[in-house]
């Protein structure tokens, strides 16, 4: 993996100190992302992967965090395997300031790279998502997003370009109903209790409404919900509105800045941490440390584990960092948002090696992972290879699910770390599944598509 001329310095410590992150404060002068140029059209080995990624703006330490970790991954392949199969992954950031405009620009700039194009492209964000969907359908390249996006794109049949890979937000939300009702001691102890959900006001926010709605007519509870406008740093007024509505539980989707913020604020208002539970999107540590002592005891959802003791990241150590071409700070590998990025890496180049089972070992078109993407299957056999046993659950895409119904897991802050408090738990796809099929049946309708027939597709 080569650098490209004129590498830059990350701005880490702008960051940190936007968000109050005093941890990254000793890092700011780390180099940034080692950045393979753009591969020319003659060399037929290399594979070109965009990496979209937003360094800058109020999300930077989860941009810079996960699609950083994407490139050290990528890296990792180059460094240690010689690419995927032989072929070369050859990839290039381009930093959006999580702006689904800007997105799209990077989207537009980087999607003809490459002897094949863009093998895939990761919107970063679900903003994004929404804005690329007809163009990233037209020019045949997959999305993945692991994690986040839009649910109903779950559906393949109508989506088949977008991958919402290990768990969507819909998942997640019938494993926190039913992790609160482990707590209560049965899901028949639900009924006449009170949930506050709190969410940020934008569409990864609002993404949850529906199936709360749903499981609380199932299920016999109350949801209220109470919108965070982005991004989220005057709370107190939300809070006390919760505080005067008396939850049994609070959801919380923060993102950001707004996580710690609404920690804080939760406290003030004598709300109890341990009764509240965020998405993932608020589990990372750069969420809690800036909340000090007001986050000990705060619960979130995960669809992986965390920790830097996993064969897979003394493999990033070695290959990548010793020879001083990370693109992150090294004392983030195995955090929570370098996890996530990993992941993404995992997914894009298993797809590869999967599509090129099927069509050879050489450089592929974005239609092509594609295909990977809807056979992949990730065995438990398999990802202990690849040296991350215990951090991520089996996954098997197809071509109606491109989820993989993945479990979740819960962890709680201890003050100093997260600590899993939770075995896996699975979705509840009856509930989910007829949801995604009737919202995806409702946009192919608005946009006069034909749902694909999976029925030939096995893995």
């Amino acid at each position: 993996m080569s650098r490209s001329p004129g590498t830059r310095r990350v701005p880490t410590l702008a960051f940190a100190c936007a968000l109050g992150v005093a941890a990254f404060a000793a890092a700011a002068s780390l180099p940034a992302a080692a950045q393979s140029p753009a591969p020319g059209a003659g060399k037929a080995m290399e594979q070109f992967v965009p990496i979209a990624i937003y360094r800058t703006g109020p999300y930077a330490p989860g941009g810079s965090g996960i699609y950083g970790a994407y490139a050290d991954y990528l890296a990792l392949v180059n460094a240690r395997d010689g690419g995927v199969n032989g072929v070369k992954l050859v990839y290039e950031e381009c930093e959006t300031g999580y702006q689904p405009d800007r997105m799209i620009e990077c989207y537009e700039r980087q999607k003809a790279k490459g002897p094949t194009g863009a093998a895939a492209f990761t919107p970063s964000g679900t903003g994004g998502v929404y804005a690329l969907i007809d163009r990233m359908t037209a020019d045949k390249i997959p999305s993945v997003t692991i994690g986040y996006g839009r649910t109903d794109s779950s559906d393949g049949r109508v989506f088949p370009y977008f991958f919402p890979l290990i768990s969507n937000y819909w998942s997640e939300n019938t494993a926190t109903i039913r992790y609160i009702a482990e707590r209560e001691s049965g899901l028949e102890k639900l009924k006449g209790k009170r949930i506050a959900n709190v969410v940020m006001d934008f569409a990864a926010g609002r993404e949850t409404q529906a199936i709360l709605d749903a499981q609380a007519k199932r299920y016999g509870f109350e949801v209220t919900t109470f919108p965070i406008t982005p991004p989220g740093l005057d709370q107190r007024a939300v809070w006390l509105q919760v505080r005067q509505y008396r939850p049994d539980w609070v959801l919380f989707r923060g993102w950001g800045a707004a996580t710690p913020t609404g920690i804080k604020e939760a406290a003030r208002a004598g709300i109890a941490r341990d009764r509240i539970i965020g998405w993932w999107w608020s589990g990372s540590e750069e969420d809690v440390t800036p909340a000090g002592d007001a986050a000990k005891g705060f619960i979130t959802a995960q669809f992986h584990a965390t920790g830097p003791n996993y064969p897979v990241f003394e493999d990033i150590k070695k290959y990548v960092y010793a020879k001083g071409a990370g693109n992150v700070e090294e004392n983030r590998i195995g955090s929570v948002y370098y996890v996530r990025g990993v992941l993404h890496g995992v997914a894009v180049t298993e797809a590869m090696r999967t599509a090129m089972k099927k069509f050879g070992n050489r450089p592929l078109t974005g239609d092509e992972v594609r295909w990977g993407l809807e056979h992949l299957v990730m065995t438990s056999e398999r990802i202990k290879e690849l040296g991350l046993e215990g951090l991520m659950p089996e996954i098997k895409v197809t071509c109606a699910d491109h989820e993989g119904d993945g479990a979740i897991r819960f962890q709680q802050w201890d003050g100093a770390k997260w600590t899993m408090i939770s075995d896996w738990i699975k979705s509840d796809q009856s509930m989910v599944r007829p949801l995604i099929e009737a919202s995806a049946a409702q946009f192919a309708k608005e946009k006069g598509i034909t749902a694909r027939d999976c029925a030939g597709e096995t893995n």
